[in-house]
C-alpha cells in the first residue's frame, strides 16, 4: 500500500533533491507540498523568495501546495498550535507521513519527529545522514540548477548572494561552510532540474541588508543579505 505523505518543501536545493528521491520511491505519493509564508511579506520563511515564484514551482512540478502564514514574531509555542492544526488538517485529507529535506540536524530530527508522533504520523528523511559533499554533487550531476537568496552575514561573505551554484561556487566557500548550508549559512531557490515540467523564469532584483536581534537581552543581531527574484 502506498504510503501517503505531504512535503515540507523551502524551495530550496535540499528539498528539491528529498523531493526528487521520494517522487522516485515507488512506497510513496506524495499528496501535496507545504510551505511556511512571512504573513507580513507574503514571502517563503527564511529564503525571502517571493510566493508567486513558490506558486510558479508547484505549478511546474504538478503538486498542490498549501501554505502555512506566519507572523514575523512568532513565538515557538504558537508555531507549534499553527503548525499542529496545519498537520491535523493533512492527516483528515488522508497522509501519514511527513518528508523533511533535512541531513544531520539531529535536534531538528528528533523534533519534528516528536511533534508528528502526536498527531499519529511519521516523519521522513531521504537525505539524512548522507554527506553533503556528496550530495551538492548529486544536485548538480542531475541537472538541477539553483540561486543563493540569503547568507547569514555572520558566516559567509555578500558576494555569494545572488550566485548560481555551480562546481567553482563550491570550490570557493570558506573552509567549516557546509557545502550544503546546513548550518544555516545560506538558502537558495531551485529554479531548474529533473522535478520541474519547464524552468522557473525570474530575474535578479537588488540584494537587500536585514538585521535580526539573536538576543534581545544582549542587543547581540546578525545581518542577513537578500538577493530579490523578480518573477517574469
Amino acid at each position: 500500500m502506498l504510503k501517503k505523505a505531504f512535503f515540507n518543501w523551502s524551495g530550496g536545493k535540499d528539498s528539491a533533491l528529498a523531493l526528487y528521491r521520494l517522487l522516485n520511491d515507488q512506497d510513496f505519493e506524495i499528496t501535496t507540498l507545504l510551505t511556511s509564508i512571512n504573513a507580513d511579506s507574503d514571502r517563503i520563511s527564511m529564503h525571502g523568495v517571493r510566493s508567486e515564484l513558490l506558486f510558479a514551482q508547484a505549478k511546474s512540478i504538478g503538486l498542490p501546495i498549501e501554505t502555512l502564514k506566519l507572523p514575523s514574531d512568532i513565538s515557538m509555542s504558537d508555531y507549534d498550535t499553527l503548525m499542529g492544526d496545519q498537520v491535523e488538517d493533512l492527516k483528515n485529507k488522508g497522509a501519514t507521513h511527513a518528508v523533511f529535506g533535512d541531513i544531520f540536524l539531529e535536534d531538528l530530527k528528533k523534533y519534528r519527529e516528536e511533534r508528528l508522533q502526536e498527531k499519529g504520523m511519521k516523519a521522513v528523511f531521504p537525505l539524512w545522514g548522507n554527506k553533503t559533499s556528496l550530495l551538492i554533487q548529486e544536485f548538480i550531476a542531475l541537472g538541477f540548477k539553483t540561486i543563493v537568496v540569503a547568507i547569514d552575514g555572520s558566516k559567509l561573505d555578500k558576494s555569494f548572494v545572488g550566485k548560481v551554484i555551480d562546481q567553482s561556487v563550491i570550490n570557493d566557500l570558506p573552509e567549516g561552510i557546509d557545502p550544503c548550508g546546513e548550518n544555516g549559512e545560506f538558502h537558495t531557490f531551485v529554479f531548474e532540474g529533473p522535478i520541474f515540467k519547464q524552468p522557473i523564469k525570474f530575474s535578479k532584483g537588488e540584494v537587500v541588508a536585514k538585521e535580526y536581534v539573536l538576543n534581545k537581552q544582549t542587543s547581540e543581531k546578525v545581518t542577513y543579505w537578500f538577493q530579490e527574484l523578480l518573477p517574469v
